[in-house]
């Protein structure tokens, strides 16, 4: 999961600056690395570093960074990938016809597949990131033609992506043809912009003009901005991004993020038992969840849990370690609406298990009479290889219990999820997403090397 931000500018050198607004509207998508490259000239200029936008970014680097074009980047790392400098994005490339800066959200399945190859021919990578490959491949298509180069490349990789590319003298938007990584349009004056998510576009006073569309590829230059290529496959977002991944303040192909997470919230009601004297929701992912779980169900919903909003998301950070660590000094009880009360406590998904466990122990010990869990998605029971991070089913509880057994772990008075056709009919009603992690239905398979 990373978060990727573009703007091309005719007229302002001081594009870095949004790109760093951008960026920290997508913090939520990453918050292991940050970086920013622009075009100065001709000249491709870059900064990136390990830690947080806020804190990489100061006004002296932001004002080094001078150019009309640029790009940025936040990301996650894995948690089978070290964090080194070296696996950080904006990638920048210098090659026979040119340079190219690149960043990328997602996962290509079969990069290595396309690594190996190109090794084979005498390539040499710096790097593990999944960019690396798709600029090898950019640089060995482009003969006369770059826009044709990249459209060859596209047509090369299969994996999930919202892809932002910038040359000299233009910018170029992809996402991939089945749509499951997002990346939006937006407009700020005459300049345009990209970004994984609207939210962006909110926070530096640009408009959300459209998504790229699936397949699609989009170049912005002096004459505005134009698509040079569509190849859409069977719409399938990855639902995890209306459940946890997107901002509720965002729109992903049309969709509000809020208004999706509110109705799976009423949905949950309707397909759980209610009897409790509150609802209360998990902050931050949770809250609107269990803002419509309580209109539906007529409980009153109530503050329960207050965040430390200067600790970030535990689910995304690297090692067990560390999201143990993190659940402690992260959350704390508002006692005084808690004790002696029948809680129902809603979240966006159990995925380890570890935050909910810690949360229904911490509400009990406040006092709580009853925690009932209410869980907005289905049981997460299979790995992702398109962007989640769930390396294997050791990770995932609900692989490996059945829900009586993690309710009895969890230590809650009772426990039920969202249905899979509750959570489709809550954010659209049809089946344009892609539901692996719930139910084994991946719009792409894994990738398997094919052996000799």
């Amino acid at each position: 999961m990373s978060g990727v931000v573009g703007i091309y500018s005719a007229k302002s050198n001081d594009v870095s600056q949004l790109i760093y607004y951008g960026l920290y509207a997508l913090q939520h998508r990453g918050q292991v690395s940050c970086g920013i490259a622009v075009n100065n000239n001709g000249y491709i200029d870059y900064y990136k570093e390990l830690g947080l936008v806020h804190e990489i970014f100061s006004k002296d680097k932001l004002e080094r960074l001078r150019g009309n074009i640029g790009i940025g980047h936040v990301r996650y790392a894995s948690s089978n990938e070290e964090q080194n400098l070296i696996n950080t994005l904006p990638l920048v490339a210098g090659y026979k016809r040119g340079a190219l800066a690149l960043t990328l959200d997602g996962t290509v399945v079969n990069s290595q597949s396309i690594k190996d190859g190109l090794e084979d021919a005498g390539i040499i990578f710096q790097s593990s990131l999944d960019g690396e490959v798709v600029a090898n491949l950019i640089a060995r298509n482009h003969k006369d033609n770059l826009e044709e180069a990249i459209i060859k490349t596209l047509n090369e990789i299969e994996g999930s992506y919202g892809l932002i590319m910038m040359t000299s003298d233009r910018l170029i938007g992809a996402r991939d043809p089945f749509g499951l990584k997002p990346l939006s349009i937006g407009k700020l004056d005459n300049d345009y912009l990209l970004a994984s998510e609207s939210c962006a576009f909110d926070t530096i006073g640009a408009e959300f003009v459209r998504d790229v569309e699936p397949g699609e590829i989009v170049v912005i230059n002096h004459e505005g901005i134009r698509t040079i290529n569509k190849n859409p496959k069977k719409r399938s977002l990855c639902l995890f991004e209306l459940i946890y991944f997107a901002r509720p303040d965002s729109l992903l192909d049309g969709k509000s993020i809020y208004l999706s997470r509110l109705e799976a919230g009423r949905q949950l009601a309707r397909e759980s038992e209610n009897y409790a004297d509150i609802v209360i929701g998990a902050p931050d992912s949770g809250i609107v969840f269990a803002i419509g779980y309580a209109e539906e169900s007529k409980i009153p919903y109530a503050e329960g849990i207050i965040k430390n909003r200067y600790v970030g998301r535990t689910f995304i950070q690297p090692s067990q370690d560390l999201r143990e660590q993190g659940v402690k000094i992260k959350l704390n009880v508002v006692k005084e609406n808690i004790k002696g009360k029948r809680v129902i406590l809603v979240d966006d998904s159990i995925v380890r298990g570890t935050t909910i466990k810690r949360t229904v122990d911490m509400l009990k010990k406040a006092g709580a009479k009853e925690v009932h869990v209410r869980i907005a998605s289905p049981q997460v029971i299979n790995p992702c290889h398109l962007g989640m991070d769930t390396p294997s089913k050791e990770n995932l509880i609900a692989a490996k219990l059945s829900t009586e057994e993690i309710r009895e772990l969890i230590g809650a008075d009772s426990l039920n999820y969202l249905s899979i056709d509750g959570l489709v009919q809550s954010v659209g009603g049809n089946n344009g997403f892609c539901k692996g992690c719930f139910n084994g239905e991946y719009a792409i398979k894994p990738f398997v090397k094919k052996q000799l």
